[in-house]
């Protein structure tokens, strides 16, 4: 139980580096931070949300650490987002965080109904990824120019798919029956909280 809570703790001191992260590219779109080219703001801003896909791959690696270091010894080395992904998958297919909703319902306290669209997939993962790694390096002169436009819009549609996905979110690991929820925040305060819900188990007799 207590390699457990060290995981959960782990992986929440990762969520809030991500909601640190996200504060950074508001600032960035509020007027708050700024540089004085529009280019090196947004440059920035991918930066900083190319680490926070960095960090949704590290959390769960964290989370399935034991079964990936006996698979990968070099694990301590791995860095790419999109690399770690598909190695998670291989170990863990139900790795990725699951997106959902608490709904009051009568005679419970909540009912979990699954987040079907307008959450980052796995997919927008890999998509997103590329895209920052392209928007901070420099253009080939022969090349494509970065389209700004594109990168500016895009900004705020890649924030709130993240912000859908972790929200309030389910994390399942490898060899292990529990469920863990976890809230980006509360309202007693902007923490993040992970809580433990085992399987009940049947107490009906065979006859």
């Amino acid at each position: 139980m207590k390699k457990s809570k060290d995981k959960l703790s782990r992986y929440c001191a990762l969520m809030e580096e991500i909601k640190k992260r996200d504060t950074v590219i508001r600032g960035f779109l509020m007027g708050g931070c700024y540089t004085p080219y529009r280019a090196t703001s947004l440059e920035c801003m991918y930066f900083q949300l190319r680490k926070i896909i960095e960090l949704i791959a590290l959390a769960s690696l964290v989370a399935n650490e034991k079964e990936y270091s006996r698979q990968f010894k070099d694990f301590h080395k791995h860095w790419n987002a999109r690399d770690i992904l598909k190695k998670l998958e291989k170990i863990n297919p139900n790795f990725y965080p699951e997106p959902i909703k608490e709904i009051p319902v009568p005679d419970s306290k909540t009912e979990w109904v699954a987040i079907q669209d307008g959450y980052l997939t796995k997919e927008d993962f890999i998509r997103v990824y590329a895209q920052c790694s392209k928007i901070v390096h420099a253009d080939n002169p022969f090349g494509t120019k970065t389209d700004y436009d594109y990168y500016e819009k895009q900004i705020t549609i890649w924030l709130g798919k993240i912000v859908n996905l972790l929200n309030c979110h389910l994390l399942h690991l490898v060899n292990d029956p529990n469920v863990y929820l976890i809230h980006m925040k509360e309202q007693r305060d902007d923490k993040v909280h992970a809580y433990t819900f085992a399987p009940v188990k049947s107490t009906r007799k065979k006859s």
